[in-house]
């Protein structure tokens, strides 16, 4: 599931503001069970507890909120992801993101408090209800906002954001827990100014041999060629944390280009298009204002072959960001 965050309230977070999202009437809905809780026991035991204050973000079935949790005046972002008698397939998805938000706990990824489950009170679990995420509040939105504010960033503040980046995924990659959707609506910046990795929808946790049918999970745009074209690219023994890297890499060079930057400025970014470029392009067109050390650093990010790829660990160790 991917929800990409449209409004914000921004406040400090690289000196951003936002207009302020509609005011919505916070649910008297019953209280669903509770899946798990990441904070101390007893800060959130009932949805009831938190009032609506407006909307983040919205799609594919789902709805994040700005919430109020009112024994702790504290605010949260509520994910809420609705299913109908046809939602197997969402529901078995926000388990498995419910399954990883368990496990993880990093200062540089989006922390999940509870997760709630009101299918359960259902006779039937696969028959409607909702799946609602508690989720860390970050008040300066996400990347995408920043950028559609501020169209380009410095190489100054690319190094500190691709720094937290790599730093993300070197945490998830050591819990064998490939992301596969790192672009700018899913890395999300908090009132310091600090970028962490959200939504883990399309994850996937290594536990042995890839099925190659999950290759097309997440957004085409940003997936390696690997995983558009593993015949072409990968094989059946591709290291899957490549491709966290590749796509990490085409949102660097994004930040400083300020559009998407494997296709022309306006060009239009259908299927075709986007695996052409992708897949075939020869040479990666890089700015001329580019420093040599983010040359350096994005190509080894976007070499096509993943063998030849930098690993997360050779780029934290690269000029560019250390």
């Amino acid at each position: 599931m991917t929800l990409v965050i449209r409004e914000r309230r921004h406040k400090q977070a690289l000196r951003l503001s936002l207009p302020k999202s509609p005011s919505i009437p916070s649910s008297n809905s019953d209280s669903p069970h509770q899946i798990h809780v990441h904070s101390p026991p007893g800060i959130i035991k009932d949805l009831s507890h938190l009032e609506k204050r407006e909307v983040l973000g919205h799609g594919n079935g789902g709805t994040v909120y700005k919430v109020y949790h009112k024994k702790t005046s504290s605010f949260y972002a509520l994910k809420v992801l609705r299913l109908n008698e046809n939602g197997f397939g969402i529901r078995q998805t926000a388990k498995l993101e419910a399954d990883i938000l368990k496990r993880v706990d990093s200062p540089y990824i989006v922390k999940c408090h509870a997760v709630f489950d009101s299918c359960n009170s259902n006779n039937d679990g696969d028959n409607g209800g909702d799946i609602s995420f508690v989720m860390e509040y970050m008040e300066g939105g996400s990347l995408n906002d920043v950028l559609r504010i501020h169209h380009r960033l410095s190489e100054k503040v690319i190094s500190v954001l691709g720094r937290r980046v790599l730093e993300g995924l070197r945490y998830l990659h050591g819990m064998n827990i490939v992301h596969r959707d790192i672009k700018p609506s899913n890395l999300l910046v908090n009132d310091k100014g600090e970028v962490k990795i959200a939504d883990f929808g399309v994850s996937h946790v290594v536990e042995g041999r890839f099925e190659g049918n999950e290759y097309d999970a997440g957004t085409c745009a940003y997936m390696s060629p690997e995983r558009i074209d593993p015949e072409r690219w990968g094989g059946e023994n591709v290291d899957e944390f490549a491709g966290d890297v590749w796509s990490m890499g085409v949102v660097m060079l994004e930040c400083l280009l300020g559009y998407f930057p494997l296709i022309g400025a306006g060009q239009r970014p259908d299927w075709a298009t986007l695996m052409c470029a992708i897949c075939f392009a020869e040479k990666l067109e890089m700015p001329e204002k580019a420093s040599p050390e983010f040359q350096n650093f994005v190509r080894r990010c976007l070499e096509k072959n993943w063998r030849k790829r930098a690993t997360v660990l050779e780029l934290l160790h690269h000029p560019f960001v250390s």
